[in-house]
């Protein structure tokens, strides 16, 4: 059957369609011509009309039944985009989020404004937090993770990136040696008890990055208490919605002076930072 990439576009989406939103089959149809088969509209345009050969049609079918199982599309890419850099992404490593930058602005200016010139990202999975602060600053940046895995992406990332960030195996601030400066964290917050509820593309992501004990506080009142013991001028965490209360009376228990939540575009709790 002889098939045109403009025919392939439509039953690709009629295929996502089974599984997504419309719209998100649409959008998602889109990305996988750009990002897959890196065919811009620009190209569709002019040669829509074309046959696709037999090679083209299989692998899109794979990727198809590997979506249907649930499997993000950027495992399947194997690369995904923040803050205008590709990341290279595996099962051993979180997939980047948009929330995730709100941090990274964050910690650019609380480390401005304390002019710091080093910091930590603790629990860096791919390494996006660590690299973008090397790259859009003049700090000296470490990195830790408890996963060899995620750091041998994290290492990947910096170099194809061309960063200068000093990966340390590890759990929270244990490998850091002192004085440590300002601290930024997107560590696990999600509370197992919502598992079930979670949508199914997320049991594809390395379940020890996204849940923690305490109904999900438990590693950010770790980092605080390690960084506040450790001197740290700040510590920087992503939150989950309706935790920013909590961690707050807790980091003000623990001994940071000033501890405030910045909120999404959803208008849910998302950015803790506490200053000494």
């Amino acid at each position: 059957m002889v098939q045109t990439y403009h025919q392939l576009r439509l039953d690709l989406a009629t295929a996502l369609a089974v599984f997504l939103d419309p719209e998100e089959a649409h959008a998602e149809c889109v990305r996988w011509f750009e990002e897959g088969l890196e065919l811009s509209r620009t190209w569709m345009a002019a040669h829509g009309s074309d046959q696709v050969p037999p090679e083209v049609r299989r692998r899109v079918s794979g990727w198809v039944r590997r979506r249907k199982q649930g499997e993000p599309w950027a495992y399947i890419l194997g690369w995904s985009i923040f803050r205008d850099r590709r990341f290279k992404v595996s099962p051993a490593t979180l997939i980047p989020r948009p929330e995730t930058e709100l941090l990274v602005e964050a910690a650019l200016e609380v480390g401005r404004r304390l002019k710091v010139d080093r910091c930590v990202d603790v629990g860096t999975g791919s390494g996006i937090i660590g690299v973008c602060l090397a790259l859009e600053t003049g700090w000296q940046v470490t990195a830790t993770d408890v996963s060899l895995g995620a750091l041998a992406i994290a290492r990947e990332n910096a170099l194809s990136l061309g960063a200068e960030v000093a990966f340390v195996e590890g759990s929270l601030l244990a490998p850091v040696p002192d004085p440590v400066s300002l601290v930024v964290a997107n560590l696990p917050y999600v509370d197992p008890a919502d598992e079930p509820t979670l949508q199914r593309e997320l049991a594809f992501e390395p379940a020890s990055a996204l849940f923690a004990p305490d109904r999900g506080l438990a590693l950010s009142v770790a980092l605080l208490g390690e960084a506040r013991v450790r001197h740290a001028p700040a510590c920087l965490l992503e939150i989950g919605a309706g935790q920013g209360g909590e961690l707050c009376r807790r980091g003000m228990g623990i001994g940071w002076s000033k501890v405030m939540i910045h909120q999404d575009l959803a208008g849910h709790d998302r950015i803790l930072v506490a200053l000494a």
